[in-house]
């Protein structure tokens, strides 16, 4: 059966249809759930969290317009993401998480492997806040993963123009690794060095993807025509084309 979704609005959420939500999602059957703005009691929401994080269906978790309003729901929430492996989006806006919330929060959602969308809009958070924000956001370490690996190896193959692909500190395991040697091993491709430093790889992988890349640096110098320009144009040369501009002819 296909992930399915929940979604409710609005609403006061009964004991029996929180009992349903924890068994969908324990039972990865569901891929979106949406709580946005119901209510239920500290002791349910406890009870959903602990299921988000044994789910690996589960994609998106919407808890808009204060359903995480207190420091214990932030806690279960936190705690909620440091096992699961399976969200990419997170929605919150409207809650009142303040900054000591969202200090709660940081370390889950830094090191979380797959979340790439995070919504904390008026969730009235401070200097504070913003500077965990801001770390959260580093230009060189994005958490890329084995799942977007594939599609950039899908990319990269397909592409005739790219040289360097640098996926340094990016979540990347032997399982990607393997899927850049095959692309490396049986596609024609123009990359040249691709940087797998601060990832879960092995030695071993990554020295295969080096050697082949190589060899196909190798190969191309081979067939490369050898040429008698080797520091620039000659003077004779730059006359030709000159004289050729101007529609002269030589015999």
């Amino acid at each position: 059966m296909l992930p399915a979704s929940i979604q409710i609005t609005g609403e006061l959420l009964s004991a029996a249809e929180v009992q349903d939500i924890c068994e969908s999602l324990k039972e990865d059957s569901v891929r979106l759930l949406s709580v946005r703005g119901c209510q239920l009691s500290d002791r349910d929401f406890g009870r959903v969290c602990r299921s988000v994080a044994e789910s690996h269906s589960i994609a998106q978790l919407n808890l808009n317009l204060g359903v995480v309003s207190s420091v214990g729901r932030t806690r279960h929430l936190a705690d909620a993401l440091k096992t699961n492996r399976s969200l990419q989006t997170l929605f919150l806006h409207g809650s009142p998480l303040l900054d000591a919330g969202l200090v709660t929060l940081n370390a889950a959602l830094s090191t979380h492997p797959t979340l790439v969308c995070l919504d904390l809009g008026d969730c009235m958070l401070g200097d504070q806040a913003l500077g965990l924000i801001c770390g959260m956001l580093p230009p060189d370490g994005a958490k890329s993963g084995d799942q977007i690996a594939g599609m950039l190896a899908v990319a990269v193959a397909s592409s005739r123009t790219l040289e360097v692909l640098d996926l340094e500190g990016t979540g990347l395991t032997n399982h990607s690794a393997q899927v850049f040697l095959d692309m490396v091993e049986n596609y024609p491709t123009s990359l040249r060095v691709l940087v797998l430093a601060e990832n879960d790889i092995s030695p071993e992988l990554q020295q295969q993807i080096v050697d082949l890349l190589s060899d196909g640096d190798e190969d191309e110098d081979r067939e490369r025509p050898p040429s008698s320009l080797t520091s620039g144009p000659s003077d004779d040369l730059l006359v030709l084309i000159q004289e050729e501009t101007l529609g002269l002819q030589f015999v």
